[in-house]
Order: C-alpha cells, then sequence, then structure tokens
C-alpha cells in the first residue's frame, strides 16, 4: 500500500526534476542569447567605426571646402558688385555667417546700406493683426502696399522705401524712413538701429528650420517679404537674394518655403549653406546675378534646382 509519505516525496522529486530541467534549458538559453548578443555587438561596433571614420572625412572634407573658399573668395567676388549698394534684412540669421557674408560684399566692392534686423514677432501668428494695422498706420503718405493680406508681403511693402532706391531715387524721405522704422521698433517687430541706406539689391539672411506648430507659417512671412522686395527691386534693374543656414531648405525654412512656390522662385534667387565657406561665395555671386537680371536656388540641399552655386 502506497503511503501518503510516498506521495509527498514523489510529487516533490518530480518538481525538483522539472525545476532542474528548466534550469538547464535555460542555462543553454541563456548562453546562446549571450552569444547572439555578443556577435550582434561587435557587428555593431564594426559599423560604429566605420559611421566614425566616413564621418571624421566628410567633416575633413568640409574644413577644406570651407578653407578652400575663404581663401578664393576675397578673389572669387573681388569687383562684381563695383558700384552697386547692398542693404539687408535679417531674420535669425547666425552672427557669424552675417559678418562672413558681409566681409565678401564689402571685398565685392559693393556699399554696405545697412542692416534691418526683424524680431520672431513678424513671423508670430498671434500677432498678425496687430503687424496688418501698423503697416497701414505707418506707411508714408503717397505710398502705397501691395495688393496683399500676408504679412511677409505688407511688412516688404512698408520697408521697401526705407531699403530700396530704385533708379537711384529713394521713394521715401528720411525723416519718413526714420518714421518707419521707429514705430515698428517700438511694437518689437525690428530691432532698434540706424536707418539703412536704400540700395540697389536686398539680401534677406536667415537661420535654419524654425521650431514649432508655427515654424511653417514664420518661414512664409520671411519667404514672402524676400519675394516683395524683390519685386519692387527688379522693377528698377535690382533683385533680392534669400540665403539661410543648414535646414534653411526643409519644409519649415524660409528658403523651403521659396522653393516651394514657383512664384517667388522665379523672382528671388535663394542660397541654402551660407554657413558654408563656399555658400558666403555663392551669396554674393547671387547678388550679382540678380543685378544682371537672372535668378537661381544653390547650395546642398535636393531643391537646389541650379546646383551648388552660380556661374563666376
Amino acid at each position: 500500500m502506497i503511503s501518503l509519505r510516498y506521495h509527498v516525496v514523489s510529487i516533490t522529486a518530480v518538481f525538483l526534476a522539472l525545476t532542474v530541467g528548466v534550469l538547464l534549458g535555460a542555462s543553454g538559453l541563456s548562453d546562446r542569447v549571450l552569444s547572439a548578443v555578443s556577435a550582434r555587438a561587435d557587428d555593431l561596433g564594426a559599423q560604429v567605426q566605420t559611421l566614425t571614420a566616413e564621418r571624421d572625412a566628410l567633416a575633413a572634407a568640409q574644413r577644406a571646402s570651407d578653407e578652400f573658399a575663404q581663401r578664393v573668395g576675397p578673389a572669387a567676388v573681388r569687383g562684381l558688385l563695383q558700384g552697386s549698394t547692398v542693404t539687408l534684412v535679417t531674420s535669425g540669421a547666425d552672427p557669424a555667417d552675417r559678418d562672413a557674408v558681409m566681409a565678401l560684399v564689402k571685398q565685392s566692392g559693393a556699399v554696405l546700406g545697412g542692416e534691418v534686423a526683424l524680431t520672431p514677432a513678424v513671423g508670430d501668428p498671434a500677432r498678425a493683426d496687430q503687424l496688418r494695422e501698423l503697416t497701414s498706420e505707418l506707411l508714408p503718405s503717397g505710398a502705397e502696399l501691395p495688393a496683399a493680406s500676408d504679412t511677409g508681403s505688407l511688412v516688404a511693402g512698408l520697408l521697401s522705401g526705407v531699403l530700396l532706391a530704385p533708379g537711384g531715387r529713394q521713394q521715401i524721405t528720411p525723416g519718413e524712413a526714420d518714421a518707419v522704422l521707429g514705430g515698428l521698433a517700438a511694437a518689437g517687430f525690428v530691432a532698434p538701429g540706424q536707418r539703412p541706406r536704400p540700395g540697389d539689391a536686398v539680401l534677406v539672411l536667415t537661420g535654419g528650420a524654425l521650431p514649432g506648430i508655427d515654424g511653417g507659417d514664420a518661414a512664409a512671412v520671411i519667404a514672402r517679404l524676400a519675394a516683395q522686395l524683390d519685386r519692387t527691386g527688379s522693377r528698377a534693374g535690382g533683385g533680392t537674394v534669400l540665403a539661410g543656414h543648414t535646414g534653411s531648405a526643409d519644409a519649415t525654412g524660409s528658403v523651403g518655403v521659396a522653393r516651394a512656390d514657383p512664384a517667388i522662385t522665379d523672382g528671388v534667387s535663394t542660397v541654402d549653406d551660407v554657413h558654408t565657406g563656399s555658400g558666403q561665395v555663392s551669396t554674393v555671386l547671387a547678388l550679382r546675378e540678380q543685378l544682371d537680371g537672372r535668378v537661381g536656388q544653390y547650395g546642398t540641399a535636393a531643391t537646389a534646382a541650379d546646383g551648388s552655386a552660380p556661374a563666376a
């Protein structure tokens, strides 16, 4: 007769056997998993080393390209803009980009007309109505705003008299220009500064892609501003170049928005790599192109339809 104690011992033995079997199986499985993970880690490590080497090689090539452009840039642009005046509009531009491009513009023989620095408030949808009203209030007597409702075009229409002098003639008086800039600065739409000397061509200099859900709308304001300035300037043989930092050709960058609209790129030249030495030279070449009545889209982005740089 089988006792209760026998049943208990038998059941305990079965559980012990199952436990040992599970442990032995888990140990074998762990070894296989560890072996596979180790092999994968070695493979990923090799890929990281390869990618690091490629990154370093690309960085070295970029440094060499920038150094070359910085050395030959002054010679490449010398005299290209002789006798012309270039005014600057900035919107989130990197100061280093601005200084480098302005140095080349000066070496090209152009007169630097000055700068109007736009603040982020210009592209803020929450302040769009205020900006529309202000453009009408500040408009000098006898001047006209474009038949458009977007703030980029309206601000450009207001600033065109400050920035451009078609045919060598300023459209508004210095006092009126001061009133326009003073009113915009008081409302926080432009940074306080000296009134620029109006010129033949305008360079609109921006940063990269704009963040946030309203980034695309803010980028569109700058793209349309450049387009309207170009329409005003081209009537008298001038023009506008829109140049931006890396990311500017993205969907939320002003260059990207401009390139997506043929109505803008029919007149405005764009450069998407102004942070590089070659992009800075391209910007000056594009200004010359605009004064010659030509247009193109340049840089390293896939949307740079006319290549890396204009023909010298």
